[in-house]
């Protein structure tokens, strides 16, 4: 029996429970959130994964994107990638290799973590009929389908599956024409398969085939955002809002059918269209959780767009988006490195924190800190700080003569200096 069905019955399974703990609210809120569907649990039959809880009233939660490429298959990487995205708080993983062994690297990765899983079936399907029949457009309908399942049996939590392109969408696209191209590698495959084939797109066509799929092996469905902008030029254009409005109509069947459901969002959009954004979205698909990709506020900063990313995360996570898509200083420019993980995780969680100040009202954190620095309590902000590690060994590469103070001001501690003269207590 799904989450769904538990929740609209009026009972509190272990999950809900965990969850509830973990964000500090009530269990039957958590309940009345999955119910209504705008809180989502993403869970496994076949393995144990944390309980996550991604939603409205919930803590903004950041997404870590692994996996090969056909450049470089390196599994031992992968793994490790995947093991330093949960060591430095990333909430969930995404499994998005493209090449080598599908299936073995899939399974690896997923027994490496406790984090929910999430993956795009499309992508193993297109490359495997290019592989087999030499080209993308050949995939076999059937194909696409028996591998949502088998990703589904491997312990698969989440899949971002390309439903709302539609032959609609693509017709918007090609009338409209974009600056910057269609960048989403799922939208691209689909969008040739159906130019090439004169077809509709399956995931589409066949939709409560798909339901079934998910349904059966408890899969949250993620409405994959293909048509997204990849350049601010593109941003809230009339295929990206066509295809949200199908995948809000999708989001509602899914719901009744009793199938976990987020929808995506767009990845390159400047600073005053994220409000209407995440507004639009939240409207349309009737709260339903949000999932941000990024997004990137200008497109000409390769080498820094985790900071971009950043920017963009922040004010959407107060706007109201529920979960964001870390994105990694490499994006645009190479595949991630170990390194570049830690850097994205922990940027994406300063901006979904930097959010929630401003969505939940969450400021204990920042008041603990603002009092540990007045009161030069240094083992006390570390504590309280996003990465205590990192803090602490600056601090130490660069010790003071002074330990109550820091090499930045040395004897002219500005705290220090008032220490003795205010008590600023409170």
């Amino acid at each position: 029996m799904s989450l769904i069905t538990e929740a609209k019955k009026g009972n509190l399974t272990e999950e809900m429970k965990l969850v509830a703990a973990d964000e500090g609210v009530e269990p039957e809120f958590v309940r009345r959130g999955l119910a209504n569907g705008r809180i989502v649990i993403p869970v496994s039959p076949y393995r144990y994964t944390k309980p996550c809880g991604i939603g409205k009233g919930l803590r903004t939660k950041v997404n870590a994107s692994i996996g090969t490429s056909s450049d470089i298959v390196d599994i031992d990487m992968e793994i490790e990638k995947a093991r330093v995205a949960e060591a430095t708080g990333a909430d969930t993983l995404m499994e998005l290799s493209t090449g080598g062994d599908f299936y073995e690297i899939r399974k690896k990765v997923i027994d490496s973590t406790t984090l929910s899983v999430g993956s795009v079936p499309l992508y193993q399907a297109f490359i495997e009929a290019i592989r087999k029949y030499g080209s993308a457009v050949d995939m076999k309908e059937d194909e696409l389908f028996n591998i949502t399942a088998e990703q589904a049996k491997l312990g698969t939590n989440f899949m971002a599956i390309h439903t709302g392109i539609n032959l609609l969408t693509v017709e918007r696209l090609k009338k409209q024409g974009r600056f910057g191209g269609l960048c989403s590698r799922g939208g691209a495959f689909m969008t040739a398969w159906m130019l090439h084939n004169e077809k509709e797109n399956p995931l589409y066509s066949e939709f409560d085939y798909l339901l079934e799929i998910m349904k059966e092996h408890e899969v949250t469905l993620s409405m994959g955002n293909g048509m997204r902008a990849g350049a601010v030029h593109d941003s809230t254009d009339r295929a990206q809002i066509q295809e949200l409005i199908m995948n809000s109509e999708l989001s509602d069947r899914a719901h009744e059918a009793g199938v976990q459901t987020i929808v995506e969002g767009p990845g390159h959009i400047p600073i005053d269209e994220i409000d209407a954004n995440v507004k639009l979205m939240k409207r349309l698909s009737g709260e339903k959780p949000f999932y941000m990709l990024g997004p990137l506020v200008t497109d000409i900063a390769p080498g820094y767009d985790h900071i971009v990313a950043a920017i963009g995360a922040s004010i959407s996570s107060a706007s109201g988006a529920d979960f964001i898509c870390y994105v990694t200083p490499a994006e645009h420019l190479a595949l991630p490195n170990i390194e570049d993980v830690r850097q994205g995780v922990i940027t994406a969680r300063i901006a979904a924190h930097i959010g929630d100040m401003v969505k939940n009202n969450d400021r204990e954190r920042d008041l603990n800190m603002g009092r540990a620095r007045r009161d030069l309590q240094w083992g006390r902000m570390f504590e309280l700080a996003i990465d205590p590690a990192h803090a602490k060994s600056v601090r130490d590469s660069r010790s003071p003569a002074d330990e109550e103070a820091c090499t930045m001001c040395g004897n002219y501690c500005a705290l220090k200096i008032v220490k003795q003269s205010f008590n600023f207590e409170r």
